[in-house]
């Protein structure tokens, strides 16, 4: 690989349906810019990059527009989530608590 490219994965998954994109991108790239170049967005209905969360390699990341790739990186795009995390370990234990 030329030291000006770089090989990076692009990576977004659902219950139901998961992809994985590699991509080589120009060094410098961005994980904003690598998301929008792999066309993910355009296997999931209502992906919308500009919003997502993201991070690499389970690492979140609160600027995925300014945070520059390095080679080998994989770009995770999150999905919302649909409870907070400390409201389900609440309701566990209360569940739990009953038997």
């Amino acid at each position: 690989m030329a030291a000006d490219r770089l090989h990076v994965e692009v990576v977004y998954a659902l219950p139901e349906k998961q992809r994985l994109i590699a991509l080589d991108v120009p060094a410098g790239t961005t994980m904003l810019e690598a998301a929008r170049e792999s066309g993910i967005a355009e296997h999931f209905e209502g992906l919308d990059l500009e919003r997502a969360a993201m991070g690499v390699f389970g690492k979140a990341e609160p600027a995925p527009a300014q945070r520059v790739l390095m080679d080998g990186e994989r770009v995770e795009i999150y999905r919302p989530l649909k409870i907070d995390p400390k409201a389900a370990r609440k309701a566990r234990a209360q569940r739990a608590g009953k038997d």
